[in-house]
């Protein structure tokens, strides 16, 4: 997180900032045209989780932004400030963000978050004030959090930030032993949690190799690694950046840890759609578990997907489209700058694309559209590049056309292109999709709590949840929140895929929307990763709807044996 313009500057090389404008400065290509995106729908990436949907100091309170309006946006997770914060970042006047009194906005909105536990301070850089001070800001924390015994988000603790430059190693040290000492006296108190870093500025191959070597030997590698990537066009360098940090751990012995970016876009480019369109596209492709917008202006604002009065922005478009994206991942080839990321819902029969980043008349070409028949309905969107202050109401539809399908390939022209917008594909059977709301949603694509996803050819999209164990307290309890969206106020039938091969019946606690707990049963099936299916019904309110299925969670006593998730259907 950055306080002052003169830090960008100098991180940036440039300051030709003006607030409330987007400069273009070097985040947009020479004039070019006769580009084209190439999508492979039959080549899968990943399930589709919204990698890059967080943000850092993201949420403000409870009801800044209100859940409703993070709901669409399909948020991953955050970064917020640590329990009892101080912090005035960027001119505020007042502390904001507490990560626990965020906490239940995130929750309804089904997404987690990390807390940065040296912005106790209320300065940046941080003024040191001595060991004693800091491991009793830091014990402090972690005892508040426990406290919090219902609050079940936390996903983990982020010992510093930016230590190659706020860590006063006159006063305190060398940072490496630095983070040993925290990182022990935080585990000793909470070893549950993981534990989060180094957190650098950016990724810097010396800096990795010195911190990793340093935490192998005192037994205090992080659980997942961060770092930040804040520098024009670095979008460029990200696959170099993960390629040389899992070198590193392959050197040290060391497992794969997951990746988290929770800082992500410059100064100069943070609110100019096509720019963060390029960061999604390298995040998904290269496999960052979870990637947060930064905070260089206002708190609360999802770091300028809204306006200070509460509207979106044209960025919110971009990434209400990617909200939207459920099913797979799949393949995305860029040419020069046009660059994108698209998803295959194989149940509703929808190829969802957004891309953007080149000026002139370029092509998408999509593969992969032999099961939708020899013609489908193409539609066109933009958002434009108009800066953070600008409210933009809704996005514009180009056109909606009827396509000829040959050899399973489409090219869709998209003339007149704006290097600074970003554009909405969406290709579905002629009729328009299947289902005319969505009613499968996969346990993979969901918010995943204490478990693990796994891919199998059983499972309904090659993917499911499993290792649903944990019941023992917030911290550690097991489950999965679907955020499903349904017409109508009405009584469905939700149809649970699920496997059990403990081969005696198992239980999970169900509730939504702030309901009473319930319990569903799982019969035995042929085995794990096996499926078979149960029917319940439930009470939904139209629209947002969040549904948990939990082998713990507070309030509910804990289900019994074990099962997997695939997927539930409401009908």
């Amino acid at each position: 997180m950055l306080s002052t313009l003169r830090r960008a500057a100098a991180r940036a090389g440039v300051i030709a900032l003006v607030l409330g404008a987007a400069v273009a400065g070097s985040s947009v290509p020479a004039q070019a045209a006769g580009l084209t995106l190439t999508v492979n729908v039959a080549n899968t990436v990943r399930p589709a989780t919204q990698v890059a949907a967080g943000g850092l100091y993201g949420v403000g309170s409870d009801s800044q932004p209100t859940t409703a309006m993070l709901l669409p946006l399909n948020p991953t997770s955050f970064t917020q400030p640590a329990p009892g914060t101080t912090h005035l970042g960027n001119g505020a006047t007042e502390p904001c963000c507490d990560s626990l009194k965020v906490g239940d906005n995130l929750v309804r909105a089904g997404a987690q978050q990390y807390i940065r536990m040296p912005d106790i301070y209320p300065s940046f850089p941080y003024q040191w004030q001595g060991w004693a001070d800091w491991e009793s800001k830091a014990r402090k924390q972690v005892q508040d959090r426990l406290a919090e015994t219902d609050m079940t988000n936390i996903r983990g603790w982020e010992l510093w930030n930016e230590p190659d430059w706020t860590w006063n190693t006159s006063a305190a040290g060398s940072f490496n032993d630095g983070w040993a000492r925290t990182y022990k006296l935080v585990d000793s108190l909470d070893p549950v949690t993981p534990i989060v870093g180094p957190s650098y500025s950016r990724y810097d191959h010396n800096w990795m190799q010195s911190f990793m070597t340093a935490a192998k030997a005192s037994n205090t590698v992080p659980d997942v690694i961060v770092w930040h990537e804040l520098t024009d066009m670095d979008w460029n360098n990200f696959d170099e950046h993960v390629a040389d940090y899992r070198a590193i751990e392959d050197s040290l012995g060391i497992a794969d840890r997951p990746i988290v970016i929770n800082e992500y876009n410059s100064l100069n480019q943070m609110d100019i759609p096509s720019v963060a369109l390029h960061w999604m596209s390298v995040f998904e492709r290269y496999g960052a578990r979870e990637a947060h917008r930064a905070y260089w202006f206002e708190a609360g604002t999802f770091d300028g997907l809204f306006t200070l009065q509460n509207q979106p922005t044209a960025s919110y478009w971009l990434y209400r489209w990617y909200g939207a994206m459920t099913g797979n991942i799949v393949q995305t080839t860029p040419q020069s700058w046009l660059d994108g990321v698209a998803s295959y819902d194989s149940t509703r029969k929808i190829v969802n694309t957004v891309f953007g980043g080149d000026y002139g008349n370029n092509t998408v070409r999509v593969e992969g559209l032999g099961s939708f028949g020899s013609q489908v309905q193409v539609q066109l969107l933009s958002t434009p590049g108009s800066g953070r202050n600008t409210a933009v109401a809704a996005p514009t539809t180009i056109s909606t056309t009827t396509m000829n399908v040959s050899n399973g390939t489409i090219s869709v022209p998209v003339n007149n292109m704006d290097a600074e917008a970003a554009y909405q594909l969406i290709v579905t059977p002629v009729g328009g999709p299947t289902t005319s709301w969505q009613q499968v949603y996969e346990a993979e694509n969901q918010t995943v709590v204490n478990a693990n996803t796994f891919a199998s050819g059983n499972a309904s999209n090659g993917s499911y949840v499993g290792q649903i164990d944990g019941s023992a307290d917030m911290r550690s309890q097991s489950f999965v929140d679907f955020t499903v969206n349904v017409p109508t106020a009405r009584s469905y039938t939700m149809t649970i895929r699920y496997a059990n091969g403990t081969g005696a019946n198992s239980t999970h606690g169900l509730a939504y929307n702030g309901s009473a707990w319930s319990t569903v049963t799982y019969p035995p099936t042929a085995g794990w990763a096996q499926f078979g299916t149960v029917n319940v019904t439930v009470n939904l309110k139209a629209g947002y709807n969040v549904i948990r299925l939990a082998k713990g969670s507070p309030y509910f006593s804990g289900g019994t044996g074990y099962a997997e998730l695939d997927n539930i259907k409401l009908t």
